[in-house]
């Protein structure tokens, strides 16, 4: 069918009108994140906030737990191998910013590790009045004794880089530093850095990212060597490390999209042969290992595969498969040893680690010696060995600690967190619910044994779904403590979007399909009731980030099904969620509201549109971070402040730093998880 230039253009005209018409949003001052007018808004609103949670008489018990928990000597202290030892962060009551040590692999596999001080945060944020929150180190190989260290000011993703001396315990005079900024920067040798960052202003995505990767010598030289297209998400360049720590090669990324990317060797220029949906996970044995995201050449979805780098410099390169998930199987980790490839499964939601091994041109593999029935986390591996150290864990045991040797496949416990709390009242269920387009959604229940299935139990449904993450059984020990402890339940909805089945789980729900994965929240919360574990009085939801899409959305299309709703750090404006910081990188995920057809479905669900007066909703508490510069706290004041209009209660609080993780100092973590079960308490308990 052919349409004229007229009709074409009066189309246009129509779609303009349409977004003119719009009406104004009264509430979009709320994204000056730091005007007087906003700041003096969420003075106000915390201080209602506080009044009504911060005098609970629970709260002070709750906030007590929490305390203990977080700031508890006994935790177990996450390592970092470094310079033939390991390397952790500590934050205690005394050291709310951190303290950056170190100690000797034997030292710190003995029941009283002997630390030595590198970096005290406190004592550098009091001397320079900043909030430095720790953000990592990279440490040049093979002595990894000069790092670069990245820090935030406030906790958000912007950081500054320092070039730090670990013999000399202090920032090398003179060296290497950049300001602050969304940025990356490793190692090509001791007085070359291979850096993508904002170089000048405007020298950014529209999901205000770098695209521009330069080389930065000591004497400040800059010398652009990638460069991708401000279109882009972003762009950067990875260095695949070999023997010693030397620079084998220099791989190009552009980020088409969130999920879709474009690899380029820089050693030639010659664009390795892949679908866009692919993501680099390692180099390991002269292997540039790369994730399938789509199928492609006869692997399917999720396939881990392997291209020899000296075949990709010659052009000669062929791909070799490593592993190919099933469908109730999926990747959650790659990671490299010294020469293994270590990877991280997720089987019907349940943990797993395998090593491979190239051997004669072939890949093996080998299953790591772990606790049978727990969720695995790879907290980090040498490049010197094959050592590496798992976190094992479940929703009622404990995490732990073990120290694994990639070659021989053997683990043994290093560390354990003692129980903090009673976990032997409880037990823990996994059920399926039936979507409203017949696909079978896993949850787990954490409930008590016992319990009498009439409706009655305060219980905590939690979700996600969404970017491919996977939430499986993890240890939450201000939830067992606070909730469980007190005879709640707790549930993880396993809905599609997240990365529980590979690729395709996701992918399932994705921008116009979207609103199938608020059905497989929905359709969770009545499998619930229909086994009588809980009802709409009982039920709350508590979700994070996307997550915040997902309760509002549940909020505003189910208010039956549920009486708490928390809404944490969160999207919530999907109309305007590509005009804020970090939002357009997104679009991959969600649509872009700027197309006309992508806004059509975007707009039937977004939390922010679809308040309706007269509706009966539960009351809401809706928490954020100021310095929260991944998702914008615009999206949760905006919320709020549409309810206040619309005359509905609820409740809002936000913290003035910590970032988006918005847990970066103990104490205000513990408060924060205190408010939020006073709440719950309130709306579910009581």
């Amino acid at each position: 069918m052919k349409i004229s230039c007229a009709a074409l253009t009066s189309a246009l005209l129509l779609a303009g009108m349409a977004h003119a018409q719009a009406p104004a949003d009264p509430f979009i001052w709320l994204e000056d994140v730091d005007a007087p007018r906003s700041m003096d808004w969420v003075a106000g609103q915390n201080a209602k906030a506080a009044k009504r949670l911060e005098t609970d008489p629970r709260y002070a018990t709750y906030l007590a737990q929490a305390r203990a928990i977080f700031t508890a000597k006994d935790r177990i202290p996450w390592p970092t191998f470094r310079a033939g030892g390991v390397d952790n962060l500590w934050q205690d009551d005394a050291h709310v910013h951190g303290v950056w040590r170190h100690a000797t692999l034997a030292s710190y596999a003995g029941a009283t590790p002997v630390w030595e001080t590198l970096l005290d945060l406190d004592a550098l944020s009091a001397t320079e009045g900043k909030n430095w929150i720790w953000k990592g180190a990279t440490c040049l190989k093979p002595a990894q004794t000069v790092c670069l260290v990245e820090l935030s000011n406030g906790g958000g993703d912007a950081v500054e880089i320092r070039e730090f001396d670990t013999v000399r315990k202090a920032f090398v005079e003179g060296g290497f530093r950049l300001t602050e900024g969304k940025q990356s920067a490793d190692w090509l040798d001791a007085d070359t850095l291979v850096v993508d960052r904002i170089w000048t202003p405007g020298d950014e995505t529209p999901s205000g990212y770098a695209y521009i990767a330069k080389i930065l010598t000591r004497d400040g030289q800059t010398k652009d060597i990638y460069r991708g297209q401000k279109s882009d998400v972003g762009a950067g360049v990875i260095v695949l490390r070999g023997e010693g720590g030397k620079a084998d090669g220099l791989l190009g990324r552009r980020g088409l999209t969130f999920f879709e990317n474009e690899f380029v060797l820089l050693d030639g220029g010659k664009t390795i042969a892949l679908p866009r949906k692919a993501e680099h996970q390692a180099y390991v044995d002269g292997q540039a290992i790369f994730q399938l995201k789509e199928a492609w050449g006869g692997f399917g979805a999720g396939a881990l595969i392997a291209y020899n780098l000296e075949d990709l410099k010659t052009g000669t390169a062929t791909p070799a498969l490593i592993f190919q998930p099933g469908p109730r199987q999926a990747i959650t980790e790659v990671s490299d040893t010294h020469g293994r490839l270590v990877v991280t499964l997720l089987d019907e939601v349940k943990g797993a680690v395998d090593v491979y091994d190239r051997v004669g041109g072939k890949w093996t593999v080998k299953r790591l010696a772990l606790p049978k029935d727990a969720t695995f986390t790879v907290r980090s591996t040498s490049g010197n060995d094959d050592q590496l150290f798992v976190a094992a864990e479940g929703f009622l045991d404990p995490t732990s600690l073990w120290l694994a040797d990639a070659a021989s496949g053997q683990a043994a416990p290093v560390k354990a967190l003692p129980a903090r709390f009673n976990a032997a009242t409880h037990q823990v269920k996994q059920y399926w619910a039936t979507s409203t387009d017949g696909a079978k959604i896993p949850y787990f229940v954490v409930l008590p044994k016992g319990a009498k299935l009439d409706g009655s139990l305060p219980t905590i449904m939690y979700g996600y779904g969404g970017f491919e993450v996977a939430k499986p059984p993890i240890y939450l020990p201000e939830m067992g403590k606070i909730w469980l402890e007190r005879g709640g339940a707790y549930v993880i909805a396993n809905i599609r979007g997240g990365g529980e089945f590979g690729p395709a789980w996701h992918q399932s729900v994705l921008r116009e399909k979207r609103q199938l994965s608020f059905d497989d929240f929905a359709a969770v919360a009545r499998d619930l009731a229909a086994r009588k574990v809980t009802s709409a009085r009982r039920l709350g939801i508590y979700g994070r980030s996307n997550g915040g899409v997902l309760t509002t959305v549940s909020m505003t299309q189910h208010p039956e099904l549920w009486n708490a709703v928390v809404v944490e750090s969160p999207l919530i404006d999907m109309l305007r969620y590509h005009k804020l910081p970090a939002g357009a990188s997104w679009i991959g995920e969600y649509g872009d509201p700027d197309v006309p057809a992508d806004r059509a479905f975007i707009e039937t669900y977004s939390g922010y549109q679809n308040l309706k007066a007269g509706t009966k909703y539960p009351e809401p508490y809706i928490t954020t971070n100021t310095r929260d510069d991944r998702v914008h706290p615009g999206h949760a004041r905006k919320f709020a402040a549409r309810l206040e209009a619309m005359g509905v209660p609820y409740l809002y609080y936000e913290q003035t730093f910590g970032g988006h993780a918005n847990d970066a100092d103990p104490e205000l973590n513990a408060r924060r998880w205190a408010r939020h079960y006073v709440y719950l308490a309130q709306k579910l308990m009581d």
